[in-house]
C-alpha cells in the first residue's frame, strides 16, 4: 500500500483565525489545557479566573502556573522572602510551586501552606493570611496612562458623546493621521509619530471605572487578534470566529484586568451566567487571553516605550 505523503499546509483552513489556529508553537499553551481537559468546564475555568484575580502580585501567566501545581494556594512567596519579611522557614520537604522569573528562566515559590514560623516570627499581615478579602476598587492614573499608552499601536481614542447604554467601540481605519508618542530614552525625551490605525469610542459621560472598564474589553478585542494585526509580533490575526469566542475572551480579560483593580465589572455578571447555562465554555485561546490581559495591565502601571519596528523606522 502506497504511503500517503501528508503536507502540514494543506490542513491550513482560509481564514486568518483558522490559520494562526494551526500553528502549534503560538499554541503549545492551548493545547496543554485542551488535552487535558482542564478548564473546559466552565465552572473550573471562572474558578481558575478568581484565583488570578487573587494573585496580584503576579502576573495572570504565573498566577495560572501557580493555580495549575496548587489549586489551593493562598500567598506564595520565595524562600528568601518568606524568612526575610515574614519570620518564616520552608517546611521540610515540601514541593515548590515553579513560576516564570522576569529576568531568568524560573523562580521557586512557597505557599503559606508549607511554611511554618520560626521563634521571632511577627503575626502574619492580613494581605498574607486573608488574601482573598473582598476590596473596593478606584481607578486612579491607569485611565490616563492606558490612553497614553495606546498610542505606540496607532490607537486613537475619541469621546463619545452618548447615551447610557452605549459605552464604547473599537475599530480598524484607514490611514487618518498620526498620533504623537513621547517617551523617554535615557536622559532624553524623544517623540515619533505613529499612523492611525484604529478607533475607540468611549463615552466619558460614565464614571472613570465604567471607562476603564469599556478601554480594557475594547483592547481586549484588539490585543486577542479579533481585529487583525499591522505585525504578528505584537499580537495575532485571529480574524473569522464567531462573536460567542470574541464577547467571552473580551469579558475573561476584562474580568481578570478590572477585579485586580478591585473594580466590580458586569464581566462577572456575564461568566456566571454563562456557567449557570452552559456545562462548557467556547473553544477560546487561554494563551491570549492572559497574554493581552498582561499587556492591558502594564498599560496601565506606567509609561511604554515603543514598539521596536517602529523605532528602527524612525532612526
Amino acid at each position: 500500500m502506497k504511503c500517503l505523503e501528508l503536507n502540514p499546509d494543506s490542513f491550513k483552513k482560509g481564514s486568518p483565525a483558522e490559520q494562526w489556529d494551526y500553528d502549534s508553537t503560538k499554541r503549545s499553551l492551548d493545547e496543554l489545557f485542551s488535552l487535558a481537559g482542564q478548564y473546559r468546564g466552565s465552572e473550573s475555568y471562572t474558578d481558575l479566573l478568581k484565583f488570578i484575580r487573587r494573585f496580584r502580585r503576579y502576573s495572570p501567566f504565573n498566577a495560572m502556573l501557580a493555580h495549575t501545581q496548587m489549586p489551593g494556594a493562598r500567598y506564595v512567596a520565595p524562600a528568601g522572602r518568606w524568612k526575610k519579611q515574614y519570620g518564616r522557614r520552608i517546611i521540610t520537604g515540601r514541593r515548590p510551586i515553579v513560576l516564570l522569573q522576569p529576568s531568568g528562566p524560573v523562580m521557586f515559590v512557597f505557599d503559606v501552606s508549607d511554611t511554618e514560623p520560626t521563634g521571632d516570627a511577627p503575626q502574619l499581615p492580613l494581605k498574607v493570611s486573608d488574601p482573598f478579602q473582598i476590596r473596593s476598587g478606584s481607578v486612579r492614573n491607569e485611565l490616563d496612562q492606558s490612553i497614553e499608552n495606546a498610542k505606540r499601536d496607532g490607537i486613537s481614542v475619541i469621546s463619545q458623546d452618548a447615551g447610557s447604554q452605549l459605552a464604547g467601540s473599537i475599530r480598524a481605519c484607514r490611514h487618518k493621521g498620526f498620533l504623537d508618542y513621547t517617551f523617554t530614552e535615557g536622559p532624553h525625551r524623544r517623540s515619533i509619530s505613529i499612523p492611525v490605525r484604529y478607533e475607540m469610542l468611549l463615552n466619558f459621560k460614565h464614571s472613570k471605572e465604567t471607562v476603564y472598564t469599556t478601554l480594557v474589553h475594547e483592547l481586549a478585542h484588539l490585543f486577542c487578534g479579533h481585529l487583525g494585526t499591522p505585525n504578528p509580533k505584537w499580537w495575532p490575526d485571529r480574524r473569522g470566529l464567531n462573536i460567542s469566542i470574541r464577547e467571552f475572551e473580551a469579558e475573561s480579560v476584562s474580568y481578570i484586568v478590572c477585579a485586580r483593580l478591585g473594580i466590580d465589572n458586569p464581566s462577572e455578571e456575564y461568566l456566571s451566567g454563562y456557567v449557570k447555562n452552559y456545562d462548557e465554555i467556547p473553544n477560546i485561546s487561554l494563551y491570549c487571553i492572559l497574554k493581552a490581559g498582561f499587556l492591558i495591565e502594564k498599560m496601565g502601571k506606567r509609561p511604554m516605550k515603543p514598539r521596536k519596528e517602529l523605532l528602527k523606522e524612525s532612526a
